[in-house]
């Protein structure tokens, strides 16, 4: 039987993989001026990291020796969910009133 936590750390490995799938496509659909409009790095530079990120998250393990390249791969893409992601929506969705 598996210990608790690393059923929580595979939990995670098998969550982390689809939302860096789905941070690569979100970055790949938007508009290349929202990233610069938004004061954030450039859509290439964000579909590299993104990119990046999600390929660390498939070929490292937490549990084979690639822990430090599998953490770095998720802190990219959670970086990007969490901070770059909503404000190229904001810049594109315009000005509220």
């Amino acid at each position: 039987m598996l210990q608790l936590d690393v059923l929580i750390l595979l939990v995670i490995y098998w969550a982390a993989i689809p939302v860096g799938v789905y941070a690569f496509v979100h970055a790949l659909l938007q508009r290349a001026d929202a990233f610069t409009a938004a004061d954030k790095l450039s859509k290439p530079a964000w579909l590299g990291i993104t990119g990046g990120g999600t390929a660390a998250l498939l070929l490292f393990q937490p549990g084979r020796g690639g822990l430090m390249f599998w953490i770095a791969g998720l802190v990219a893409v959670l970086v990007y969910i969490v901070d770059v992601r909503p404000r190229v929506i904001e810049v594109q969705r315009g000005p509220r009133w």
